[in-house]
């Protein structure tokens, strides 16, 4: 009887035949390995650079905290040394680094946007400010995390940090720096979301994402949807050779353009190709920020969730602005309110505080407050409407009040009374939104959130007798992607951009 042999553990099986990766995948590889050393280097130069600025901005708080005139402030006759303080000061620094990197502040992806790059410096510090001081009550350690300290350390490094990385933004914002932190984005298929993502591609040099061009699928007229601007690669079948030849790092697909098995064939392609898959659903034309995938009994349902001013925090922190800003200009404004009222009375005696219904929040209505800058009789026998250029209603003293905004002042008041806010979409009149929402598509979406005596299409330009259509994507674009130092820029940009009246 003869006994079978066993096979060795090295020796593959007939029906297995060894794989050998093609020389495309290699030359890819190797293409994209290059691109990845580029970019470590860059992480390194921005986590050693953002190490020194935290570390010297703990070093600083100590010397102004205990060795100037702020020294015996709080301390009593208790004496800080330097050594004793010396294992706070690198427990902070470690602390405001791990924070930085878990909020991936050294993300390559985030080195051209410096707004969302300072927004992590800033979301990082918060955290830092509360955390370290809570140091002090949960592990009582000697000696005692000053509160002083605390807020220095704080201001040190948002100070710091934020000068760093807007040196650093300008540095990488040139070329060929920025051209190799850029993705590359290639698309599939095309619709008008497409079309509108490449316009603001090419805002500004320092933009993150380079297009490629667009891959097609087998339509017979789907070449003469894609503007001349984008260059066509070829077609789906060879969207393997299209990816390697790009360098392609995002390739983003129409969810109408290809059917469900050619999708997923895509996407693992995509996969085995070291590049990310993005979907682009032809659906949601508005409020995308806003989408969230979930889970309902185990079916994923993709819909609009919560919006940036949806979060209590964010309304709070908004509120509160509001009313301190309004309290402020009220005090600063009200002579120039008192001022400009005499006047309005001395050349059309009146009322001199008009009143006009306007729609706010979840399509309330308030009265908006102006001092009068027309005739008293100014729509009488005639249809509510935007006044026009040189209007011949107008008072003398209202052509110089709208040109400087100056009828807009007592509108503080509403903002104090929470009928709008300080920033936000500027509150049109009932008569006017009737037809609005019929003729401009999610028209209504502007009223999720407060008006605001002054907004994002505002310092665009569109104020008054302007393109609607253009203001209400401005607007959405605020709704969607609303961040308290957007707020801030808008409030200061208001003062340098007064062109037209609303």
């Amino acid at each position: 009887m003869k006994t079978a042999i066993p096979p060795r553990d090295d020796a593959a099986p007939a029906s297995c035949p060894p794989i050998q990766p093609p020389a495309e995948a290699t030359y890819s590889l190797r293409h994209r390995h290059r691109s990845w050393v580029a970019h470590q280097k860059l992480v390194a130069l921005s986590f050693l650079g953002d190490a020194a600025i935290v570390l010297f901005a703990m070093l600083a708080a100590y010397l102004v905290r205990f060795e100037s005139h702020l020294a015996g402030i709080g301390v009593g006759d208790e004496t800080i040394d330097f050594n004793s303080y010396l294992g706070h000061v690198i427990l902070g620094a470690v602390l405001l680094q791990f924070l930085l990197a878990n909020f991936r502040a050294h993300d390559p992806r985030h080195f051209l946007a410096i707004r969302r790059t300072l927004q992590l410096i800033a979301k990082s510090c918060a955290i830092w400010f509360a955390v370290f001081l809570g140091l002090t009550l949960t592990l009582k350690l000697e000696p005692a995390i000053s509160r002083v300290y605390c807020v220095l350390a704080t201001g040190f490094a948002l100070m710091g940090l934020g000068g760093w990385r807007w040196f650093l933004y300008c540095v990488m914002r040139r070329e060929p720096i920025a051209s190799t932190l850029r993705q590359k984005v290639v698309f599939v298929g095309w619709n008008s979301e497409c079309e509108r993502s490449v316009e603001r591609f090419s805002e500004g040099r320092a933009h993150r994402y380079a297009v490629a061009g667009v891959v097609l699928p087998q339509e017979p007229d789907a070449r003469a949807k894609v503007p001349g601007s984008v260059p066509v690669l070829g077609t789906i079948n060879e969207v393997r050779t299209i990816i390697r030849d790009t360098g392609a790092d995002i390739v983003m697909a129409v969810d109408s353009a290809l059917e469900r098995d050619a999708m997923l064939d895509l996407a693992e392609t995509c996969g085995k190709e070291f590049v990310d898959f993005k979907l682009v659903p032809s659906c949601f034309q508005v409020l995308l920020s806003g989408l969230q995938f979930e889970s309902i009994h185990g079916m994923p349902v993709l819909g609009v969730g919560r919006l940036p001013l949806h979060h209590a925090f964010n309304n709070v922190f908004k509120r509160t602005v509001d009313i301190v800003g309004a309290l402020v200009g009220l005090l600063l404004f009200g002579p120039v309110i008192a001022l400009f009222s005499a006047l309005v009375y001395l050349e059309s005696p009146g009322a001199v505080i008009y009143r006009q219904r306007r729609i706010g929040l979840n399509g309330r209505p308030f009265d908006i407050l102006k001092i009068r800058s027309m005739k008293p009789d100014a729509e009488r026998g005639g249809s509510p409407g935007w006044t026009v250029k040189d209007d011949p209603r107008r008072l003398k003293v209202g052509a110089f009040m709208r040109r400087w905004n100056i009828d807009e002042l007592p509108q503080f008041w509403n903002v104090l009374r929470g009928e709008m806010s300080l920033v936000g979409p500027r509150p049109e009149r009932p008569e006017l939104i009737e037809g609005f929402k019929e003729q401009i598509r999610h028209y209504n979406v502007r009223h999720n959130v407060k008006p605001g005596l002054t907004g994002w299409a505002q310092i665009h330009g569109f104020r008054g007798d302007t393109c609607l259509r253009e203001r209400v994507k401005f607007d959405l674009d605020y709704i969607e992607n609303w961040s308290a130092l957007l707020d801030f820029q808008i409030m200061l940009l208001t003062f340098f951009k007064r062109k037209g009246a609303c």
